[in-house]
């Protein structure tokens, strides 16, 4: 997962500041789910999960307010058939985005869990993740359909 991402920084770097500054977001996201599961339970996990849940909702927001709309507006000004294909992963990123509401809901704090809220966090912790992969190449292809086919015309004018 973290290289996929540091393979779309590279790709897509510098050519926005929005998108620059989502994939710099993705990043930090990824080292800080990472580094979760060695996480001790007596020493700071509730503090790195609070502050992981802050992140992803900080990423997700900016995805469906900030970035979706912006790459949605780019690809309207060329009214290539770019929009309408973009569309069409929009109820792809849902469910992933629902299933990340759901583990900030139940997981955000975690203030001397049980075994069982361990190996529930656990268990969501690894969909999670499996969600996140998914939804990374899913806005990766939103990008290339949005942005990058559009990329050498903005800059030719």
């Amino acid at each position: 997962m973290l290289d996929q991402c540091q393979g779309a920084k590279q790709k897509w770097g510098g050519v926005n500041d929005v998108i620059d500054a989502w994939l710099e977001g993705r990043q930090v996201l990824i080292s800080h789910f990472v580094a979760l599961p060695s996480q001790s339970i007596a020493n700071g996990l509730n503090e790195r999960l609070s502050l992981f849940c802050d992140l992803l909702m900080d990423y997700l927001s900016s995805g469906h307010f900030e970035v979706y709309e912006q790459l949605l507006r780019e690809g309207d000004e060329f009214a290539d058939g770019s929009v309408e294909a973009a569309q069409q992963l929009f109820p792809l990123i849902q469910p992933t985005t629902d299933q990340a509401l759901d583990f900030n809901e139940s997981f955000s704090s975690m203030q001397d869990p049980t075994v069982q809220q361990i190996r529930e966090f656990a268990e969501q912790l690894s969909l999670l993740g499996e969600a996140l992969e998914n939804r990374f190449a899913l806005e990766d292809k939103m990008i290339a359909l949005l942005h990058l086919t559009h990329s050498d015309a903005v800059l030719a004018i």
